[in-house]
């Protein structure tokens, strides 16, 4: 649909001007006309277009260096990113259980009073043609312009970017191309309201965490992100776009080559070259259940007082993404490159009643939200880096069945028109007094009472009792891929360590716990016990996996054992093996046995140890590039299971 500002003739020849440099005007003509009955404040502007479409010759429509085209004095892009004056957050302000509900023009303004007066200067979105969101959010900024010459806010605008049948489910989804009808169209739009903002647009984004591979419904390989960021780089080089705006991906700190090797390619390379600086996220408050490494309580902090032992977590929180900020600079580095690197999303939740919450790590409120903020906050500046928070306002939507889950509570202020303690200074100082929002003024949280919010805040847990959710002991003589010759590989065991233990190996990368698509917990205890539940679904599914590009060569146990003591629920059936390949490669193949009451191999209540041939798990196949050293799949069900493993390494004999 168009925007109503295509009523202003300098808008009209803009728009006439884009029409004719896209590749898809025909489709967009045809769609734009079919639509054009149910825009009746525009009837007369549409039948000009209609007929200067038709007739008019391509060599009327004006250059980039037209007059008509509104002359944009504000700063460049280069000029804002990095330049702590422009302090920036993401926002949504979807207010609504559903995004088929977008806020007002009218709401957003209310939001971007609340977001001048937290000093915010600039905003990320994240659709442009799948939801009206984007293109209110700009019209309501510039109205504020008009009205106010002093109004300063500027946009990075997110185009989303997903795989060839995304969301499908069954196997479907085509992760090597992306959903060209979709992908086009966001495009397409981005450019189009790039060149009618060209004052408040001042960054592009292709896709979001579109290439990380945990996002299994949608993500793309980064040939597909690499595609568009180049065909924008030309709507630059001609004119079509401000050639002051900078084009970028916002992804995962790994996904930009700052963690796990496997994201390392030719076209990753070529997409940093590609991009004017790279966009990157990094979540500590996910890596606080994820990626506990840094999380806890450490032994000598046991007796401070409780603000202080979270105050020295919360340090950590920060550096910690500090690390991931410089894995991607070290990664760039190494590529004999030079970009700049923005943090495009990070964010604290401030209530959660599950992985995070008083059940889980403890990282879920208000005053370690705050905590991480401030931290961020100080260190983006004094480092002169660009740092988006997730988020300005509580969404409602993001969580569906869950009201009470992280995701909806990642904003500054609640739906209730609470101020969370993040701003509860902002608020004390007046900055907030006379701003409504929903036509109701902000008040405190906790009703202003800081004694009530400390005491309801959640203590992490002390590191010596924590949950490992990560083999980190790397044996550093073996690669990746290289064959092992030993006579046993050790993945974990309570009483060997394999580091001094005769002909025996271990794992030549960090092997992380994953649970698979959120349907069940896995952890290692300290006595190296791991321990999975099952949650409620149809299916579920963990896995010790390889953080390598390259599995592990077992090809000479290929007629030895696989090794290990379970214990747990007796009345299900579930198959336990070893996996090669990745699943999001499309290479990946299960070796499995089942184990269940009505199977060769049962397991009870107390501890059983078993030691399966090889020959029963791979057919005669020889086990090279195993990335999933362990494996368990539910056989038929399992719902609320617990099952124990412990003592696990593969055997010649």
């Amino acid at each position: 649909m168009m925007p109503k500002q295509i009523l202003k003739p300098q808008k009209l020849v803009v728009f006439l001007f884009l029409l004719f440099k896209l590749k898809n005007r025909k489709k967009f003509l045809l769609r734009f006309f079919k639509n054009s009955h149910r825009k009746k404040k525009s009837d007369i502007a549409i039948m000009i277009i209609r007929i200067i479409c038709i007739v008019l010759p391509l060599s009327c429509i004006p250059t980039s260096n037209s007059s008509s085209v509104k002359n944009d004095d504000t700063p460049p892009a280069s000029e804002i990113f990095g330049n702590p004056r422009y302090h920036a957050m993401s926002y949504g302000g979807y207010r609504e259980s559903s995004r088929d509900i977008p806020p007002t023009i009218e709401e957003i303004t209310e939001d971007l009073r609340i977001m001048e007066a937290m000093g915010i200067k600039l905003l990320r979105t994240y659709n442009t043609s799948q939801y009206p969101f984007a293109e209110r959010l700009l019209a309501a900024i510039q109205e504020l312009k008009e009205q106010d010459p002093k109004f300063e806010m500027y946009v990075m605008l997110g185009a989303w970017i997903e795989a060839h049948n995304s969301w499908v489910g069954g196997g479907a989804t085509d992760h090597s191309r992306g959903n060209v009808t979709n992908n086009t169209d966001e495009i397409n739009k981005a450019i189009y309201l790039a060149s009618n903002y060209r004052d408040i647009v001042k960054a592009i984004s292709v896709g979001n965490e579109a290439m990380v591979r945990w996002a299994v419904h949608y993500h793309v390989y980064p040939e597909t992100i690499l595609k568009w960021v180049r065909y924008l780089q030309k709507q630059k080089k001609s004119g079509v776009i401000s050639p002051n705006i900078w084009i970028t991906s916002s992804d995962n700190y790994e996904s930009w080559g700052g963690g796990n090797k496997i994201y390392h390619s030719d076209d990753l390379t070529q997409l940093i070259e590609a991009v004017d600086f790279i966009s990157i996220h990094t979540y500590p408050f996910h890596d606080s259940f994820y990626n506990q490494e840094y999380w806890g309580v450490l032994p000598a902090e046991e007796n401070f007082q409780k603000r202080k032992m979270i105050q020295a977590t919360m340090r950590r929180a920060t550096e910690h993404s500090a690390s991931q900020y410089r894995a991607v600079i070290n990664h760039v580095n190494s590529l004999k490159m030079s970009k700049p690197v923005h943090i495009g999303e990070t964010g604290w939740s401030s209530s959660d009643n599950l992985a995070y919450g008083s059940s889980g790590s403890k990282a879920a409120d208000e005053y370690k939200q705050h905590l991480y903020l401030s931290n961020m906050r100080e260190w983006s500046d004094r480092n002169k880096i660009t740092l988006f928070f997730f988020e300005a306002f509580d969404e409602q939507w993001k969580e569906e069945t869950n009201t009470f889950g992280s995701e909806a509570h990642f904003g500054l202020i609640s739906l209730k028109n609470e101020v969370k303690y993040a701003l509860w200074r902002s608020f004390d100082r007046g900055l907030f007094r006379g701003l409504l929002r929903g036509g109701k003024p902000l008040v405190k949280s906790h009703a202003g009472n800081e004694g009530s919010l400390i005491n309801s805040v959640l203590l992490p847990p002390f590191k010596r009792m924590m949950p490992v959710k990560k083999i980190s002991s790397v044996n550093i003589n073996n690669k990746p891929g290289d064959t092992i010759r030993s006579n046993r590989y050790i993945v974990s065991h309570s009483r060997i360590d394999p580091s001094i233990a005769i002909d025996a190996t271990h794992p030549s990368a960090v092997i992380k716990l994953i649970a698979w698509e959120g349907t069940a917990s896995i952890a290692m205890s300290f006595e190296k016990v791991i321990t999975i539940k099952t949650h409620d679904g149809d299916w579920w599914g963990a896995s010790l996996e390889l953080q390598t590009a390259k599995g592990e060569d077992l090809s000479e146990f290929s007629d030895g054992y696989l090794n290990l003591d379970i214990r747990g629920d007796a009345d299900f059936t579930f198959n336990v093996g070893y996996q090669t390949g990745r699943f999001l490669e499309g290479n990946q193949k299960n070796y499995f046995v089942p184990l269940g009451p009505d199977e060769r191999y049962k397991i009870g209540s107390g501890w059983t140890s078993f030691k399966i041939p090889m020959s029963e798990l791979s057919d005669s196949t020889t086990p090279i590039d195993v990335t999933g050293i362990l494996s368990l799949l539910s056989s038929g069900g399992g719902k609320n299971k617990t099952i124990h493993l412990r003592n696990i390494f593969y055997s010649k004999q």
